[in-house]
């Protein structure tokens, strides 16, 4: 005799198994908050087509470094609402700690397994804040400027999200496999001296190129990619470099001959103008991918390649 399944029992046995989808546009069933423009940009990728998923970002706009940054009440509001809170880790969101406490939320650390580079405030004076009142901490959280590094950085936010909404860990990891390989391509082909675009065009450089960056974040990217970093300086609107390292920038660009020297596009320019009229070195901008308009893995990809270029063009 052929058994049947009562339909209350067969809709409980239903409504038991894990899901992938349900949530509205106006209420969705996870809201995801990044806090930085590149994990924002990630998760978007990661979740794309999954229903009833809200990625959204911390309203840090276009700050440029987030040592000293104060969340706003739409900050507050975005935390309180959060099932789940992605952070860059490495000690860049000091900020966020007392939220973090008081958050019911589950947190994704995408620092987790990346392996850091030690702060330069940090190799400069081990016991004291740098020239500018910023305490960096012992490590450089700027990970993400390293392809290898983002990869990682990708991995950890597809597992979590896979950890915490396993009903949909298939799409989560279906979304890493296609977007793992567009950062990827961004490794240098050749010990750090040469770069394929995905378009055919070859950028290459013979020896090494020393970098000057008003920024202290390249330092991931000036390894990834084989440049000798010289020096990097923490230049902000209102807290300027001071007397000593503009005659220490300016000699070395003098001593190497250094064509091009590089500030942050969301950073102070005015140190670097300064020298440039005094050296006739170029001023370039390089992106520390910390806003923009894109969503997704493209829009790091993008980021990064202008970057390349950028550089490759100025000691051409």
């Amino acid at each position: 005799m052929k058994r049947s399944i009562p339909l209350a029992l067969l809709a409980a046995l239903l409504l038991s198994l894990p899901s992938c989808g349900a949530g509205t546009a106006e209420e969705p069933r996870l809201t995801v908050v990044c806090t930085t423009f590149p994990i924002y940009l990630f998760a978007s990728s990661l979740t794309e087509g999954v229903e009833g998923v809200a990625v959204e970002r911390l309203d840090t706009g276009s700050t440029s470094c987030l040592h000293d940054y104060t969340l706003s009440m739409a900050d507050m509001k975005k935390i309180e609402r959060a099932d789940i809170i992605a952070v860059n880790g490495a000690g860049l969101e000091e900020f966020l700690e007392d939220a973090l406490a008081a958050s019911d939320a589950k947190v994704i650390d995408c620092s987790q397994g990346v392996v850091l580079l030690e702060s330069l405030s940090h190799r400069h004076d081990e016991d004291e804040e740098d020239e500018h009142g910023h305490d960096h901490g012992h490590w450089d959280p700027h990970y993400w400027m390293d392809p290898s590094r983002a990869a990682v950085m990708l991995e950890n936010l597809a597992e979590g999200l896979s950890l915490w909404d396993s009903g949909c860990a298939g799409a989560y990891r279906a979304n890493l496999e296609r977007a793992r390989p567009e950062i990827e391509a961004l490794l240098p082909l050749a010990a750090g001296n040469l770069y394929l675009y995905p378009d055919g065009a070859v950028m290459s450089w013979v020896s090494p190129h020393r970098l000057i960056t008003f920024h202290d974040g390249f330092q991931y990217f000036a390894e990834v990619y084989g440049f000798e970093l010289l020096a990097a300086i923490e230049e902000e609107a209102g807290s300027e470099a001071s007397a000593h390292e503009i005659v220490e920038i300016t000699g070395l660009v003098n001593r190497y001959d250094i064509p091009a020297i590089f500030t942050e596009v969301n950073g102070s320019a005015a140190t670097a103008n300064s020298i440039s009229r005094e050296t006739g070195c170029q001023v370039r901008a390089l992106n520390m991918i910390m806003d923009g308009e894109e969503a997704g893995v493209e829009g790091y990809v993008r980021a990064m390649e202008e970057n390349l270029r950028t550089i490759w063009e100025a000691f051409q």
